[in-house]
């Protein structure tokens, strides 16, 4: 085998990491943009609300970024980083699809 045809499993670990939290700051940012959206949704009685639009806007770009980074990630056979993202993203996807769906 040769040395350095494969990723070590502590960079994985550690791309994983760093992109666990770039993801969260991104979950964060667009539950945000929910929220402020929801609130001004409450000011505005005489047109439709536009927090389901922006939640359904979020779970494209979470399962776009699933696809695309834990996908490629996957394919480079970087398998725990690429779980990692493919949870995080998709779970974050599931989540704002329940919001858009307005129970």
């Amino acid at each position: 085998m040769k040395r350095g045809s494969k990723p070590s499993i502590g960079q994985q670990v550690g791309v994983g990491v760093g992109l666990f939290l770039i993801d969260l700051m991104v979950i964060a940012w667009l539950l945000y943009g929910y929220g402020i959206t929801g609130w001004a949704d409450n000011f505005d009685g005489v047109n439709a609300p536009k927090a389901p639009q922006v939640a359904l806007q979020a779970v494209w770009l979470l399962a776009g970024g699933a696809v695309v980074t834990g996908g490629g990630l996957l394919a480079l056979r970087w398998r725990i980083s690429g779980t990692v993202q493919l949870l995080i993203l998709s779970g974050g996807a599931g989540a704002f699809a329940l919001l858009a769906a307005d129970l």
